[in-house]
């Protein structure tokens, strides 16, 4: 029954192609993965993501990344996602696409780009009993000890640097609206009063934009980033 079904679905997302310049169809699998790495996926003209902004693709996550999810690689037959509270993948896909890519509407069912979506997965999943992993979400936000200026440098460039480009200058950074670090907080008394610059960075590090403090970013689970490489983080940031 589940080889019917996925053949099924298999035959649906083929349904799903895209064009070159010359106009010769693109298998699904092959649209899928462009559209993982184009922010145009959502409609929206204020988003700066992609999938591949938060996930890479290999078994094994790049040493250079800190990504906020994991590696989407043997992700497409899990039973659940998000940490269990997804458990359809298309929800756990629309769930990114509405919040962080500022998707108007979910993705439905039958769009290509959810079916191409879809294919794409599949052929970076080879293993149909690939487990659920953990998502540990900090509930509140807390201090926590300082480490290393060099290790703090590194998880920077790792899992900060792509978005809000280099310390003080922001260059590089993926969008203008990106907050410039360390210099954002300069408005924290005016802003959070009473509250230690630190802890609105931890906020914003631990719950990404849920509360309405951390802009458009995604949350940092304690898998994706320690507690250890925050305080280094928050070393490195002089806070």
């Amino acid at each position: 029954m589940r080889r019917a079904r996925l053949a099924v679905l298999t035959a649906l997302a083929l349904l799903a192609s895209a064009c070159n310049g010359d106009n010769e169809p693109v298998p699904a699998a092959e649209y899928g993965e462009r559209l993982f790495s184009d922010a145009k996926l959502s409609e929206s003209q204020f988003n700066s993501f992609s999938c591949a902004t938060c996930h890479s693709t290999t078994p094994t996550a790049p040493a250079e990344r800190m990504d906020a999810g994991y590696t989407l690689y043997d992700s497409a037959f899990r039973k659940r996602w998000w940490g269990g509270y997804e458990t359809r993948l298309l929800d756990a896909v629309n769930f990114c696409y509405v919040n962080f890519m500022r998707g108007v509407e979910p993705l439905s069912e039958d769009s290509p780009q959810s079916r191409a979506l879809y294919e794409y997965l599949v052929s970076i999943s080879p293993n149909q009993d690939a487990q659920p992993l953990p998502m540990t979400v900090v509930k509140n936000a807390a201090d926590v000890p300082r480490g290393d200026r060099t290790r703090g440098q590194e998880v920077y460039r790792a899992a900060c640097q792509n978005c809000h480009g280099e310390l003080h200058t922001g260059a590089g950074r993926l969008t203008e609206s990106a907050s410039l670090l360390p210099e954002v907080t300069e408005d924290y008394d005016r802003v959070f009063p009473g509250v230690p610059h630190s802890l609105v960075v931890i906020e914003k590090v631990r719950h990404g934009q849920f509360f309405r403090v951390g802009g458009n970013m995604p949350p940092y689970s304690v898998e994706a980033l320690s507690d250890a490489d925050l305080g280094a983080l928050l070393t490195y940031l002089d806070l």
